[in-house]
Parts: structure tokens; C-alpha cells; sequence
């Protein structure tokens, strides 16, 4: 049994993590090709832990197979971003971890609110969402998909 090993982003994980979400995406049939909506990507330290968010990245066996960020968006708001798991290690309760290891930041940050999406097609998410208590809050389309925006009241530390 794998066990996941999480750790803060470095420049040494880029190509990894872009072949995990390429990989994920693809095989959720949700990805949507390459574009300027996928800039966080090209320049992670950047996007995520210059400004006071972080980026976490999963490993099991060795390989890179779990990975998601942290926004904050306001002084009590934080989004959960890029949350991806390869799919050969889904259904094992790494999505869960990670997703925690998140909220834990959030609250760190001092955040009480936090934000996420997903698509209408992933239901494997859309359902770990829902158990781990994010409520859906609107619908958005963009392009060809159906985007489902949730959020979370998260409880005082």
C-alpha cells in the first residue's frame, strides 16, 4: 500500500506536475487544451508562494502523484486551485489528504472561507467536495464545460 508523501513545491517538480495535470485532466475528459488559463502553471513560485499561498506535491513510490495550491484571495478568503491525483492512485484517499493539508494552510493564513471548482463531468470530486462538507454555491460556463463552484465555512483553530 502507497503511502502519500506531501511537501511544498520546488522548481525541480515543473515537469511532473505538468504532466500530472495533462494526465489527469485527460483522463477525466475535461481537459480543455493549453492556454493562458494555465499561466499559474508556467510559473508556480510565482503564482502561489510569493504571494503568501502555497503549492503542495504528492509522492508515492517515488513518482510525483498528487499536487494542489493554495490562493489566498482576500484577508478570509482562500481558493483551492489545481487539486489533481494520477489517476492509477485515485480511490486510495489522497485527493482527502491533500484536500486537508490545504484547509490546514487556509486556516494558517487565517482564512475562514474557502473556495473551489470543479467541473459538472468530475464526479469523483464533485463527490469528495460534498463529503468533506463544501456546499455548491453557482454554475459557470466556460467554453465547453459546466463549472461547479463550491465553498466551505472553515471552523476556528
Amino acid at each position: 500500500m502507497a503511502v502519500l508523501e506531501l511537501r511544498s513545491f520546488n522548481d525541480g517538480d515543473t515537469e511532473a506536475v505538468w504532466r500530472l495535470h495533462n494526465l489527469a485532466l485527460e483522463d477525466a475528459g475535461v481537459h480543455g487544451g493549453h492556454g493562458p488559463w494555465e499561466a499559474d502553471l508556467d510559473d508556480i513560485p510565482t503564482a502561489y508562494l510569493d504571494s503568501g499561498g502555497d503549492f503542495l506535491v504528492g509522492f508515492a513510490n517515488g513518482a510525483l502523484v498528487a499536487m494542489g495550491g493554495i490562493l489566498r484571495r482576500s484577508r478570509e478568503e482562500a481558493e483551492i486551485k489545481r487539486m489533481r491525483v494520477h489517476p492509477e492512485f485515485q480511490r486510495r484517499g489522497f485527493g482527502r489528504v491533500l484536500l486537508e493539508r490545504l484547509e490546514r494552510r487556509a486556516q494558517a493564513l487565517g482564512c475562514h472561507v474557502v473556495r473551489l471548482d470543479t467541473t459538472e463531468q468530475q464526479l469523483a470530486a464533485r463527490r469528495l467536495y460534498q463529503s468533506a462538507g463544501y456546499h455548491e454555491t453557482g454554475k459557470r460556463q466556460t467554453a465547453r464545460f459546466l463549472f461547479i463552484d463550491f465553498s466551505k465555512t472553515l471552523n476556528p483553530r
